[in-house]
């Protein structure tokens, strides 16, 4: 799948483990990834975004996560495919507000018909090879956003200003929304708050830059969080486990 970037993937394994490998996407903003399971993957830890997935003949979605998602019941050796959207792009795709997939994994068929959804599986298993798979998926994704409304500008601007740390005020104030015509939005299109999103994207940022060898110190300062501990407390809040622990895992 091409060279992948130093993060988790959305199954909980970092790139390389397991035969985790992801590349971007054609669909802008979006990133194909393919996997294998290993004896021991860690939980799927929150990042803001939803991904079309394939496993084992069948085609499934995860939606955005608040907490880490515990992987029970998968099998090692078990290969994944899978199209991870950008934050506020997978609505559009997949036709359904994204808080009413919000710690949720649920079959494609419940969301589209199921002719439809026969139709895909049916392509991707001739398709055979991960790689091809994944651009099923993708030319899948793309006429779907083709054909529906896209995520606006302001999605997107919304996007990236919460991940510089812009205080909400602020953020409804350049997109022209009152606070809680934002928090719609956010709801709508990255299944949670602007507070909340905040805080997953800054938790995104705070993991890469660890992972990078920077210390944990400096992790907080250009993360944007108050201090070392507020840093703490929030990783073992949305993730589960200290950054030691994550680090350690991959």
């Amino acid at each position: 799948m091409g060279e992948g970037r130093d993060r988790s993937g959305p199954l909980g394994l970092p790139d390389g483990t397991g035969g985790y490998r992801e590349r971007t996407a054609r669909l802008a903003g979006a990133v194909l990834w393919t996997t294998t399971t290993p004896p021991s993957a860690r939980p799927v830890l929150p990042d803001g975004c939803m991904d079309l997935m394939w496993s084992a003949g069948r085609l499934w979605v995860a939606g955005p996560d608040t907490g880490p998602y515990r992987l029970d019941g998968v099998a090692p050796g078990t290969r994944y495919v899978g199209l991870r959207f950008a934050p506020g792009q997978g609505p559009a795709v997949l036709g359904v507000a994204a808080h009413e997939l919000r710690d949720r994994r649920v079959p494609l068929a419940d969301l589209w018909p199921a002719d439809r959804v026969r139709e895909l599986a049916e392509r991707t298993a001739a398709a055979g090879a991960p790689g091809r798979i994944a651009r099923l998926l993708e030319e899948t994704a793309t006429a779907r956003l083709h054909d529906a409304d896209p995520p606006t500008g302001r999605t997107a601007a919304v996007a990236a200003a919460l991940a510089r740390g812009r205080p909400v005020a602020e953020v409804a104030c350049a997109v022209s929304l009152s606070e809680r015509q934002l928090h719609r939005l956010s709801l709508d299109a990255f299944g949670y708050g602007p507070k909340t999103l905040t805080r997953v994207l800054r938790l995104v940022r705070a993991l890469d830059l660890a992972r990078s060898g920077l210390p944990y110190a400096a992790v907080a300062v250009r993360a944007g969080y108050a201090d070392q501990a507020h840093l703490a407390r929030e990783v073992k809040s949305l993730a589960g486990a200290p950054m030691g622990v994550l680090l350690a895992s991959g």
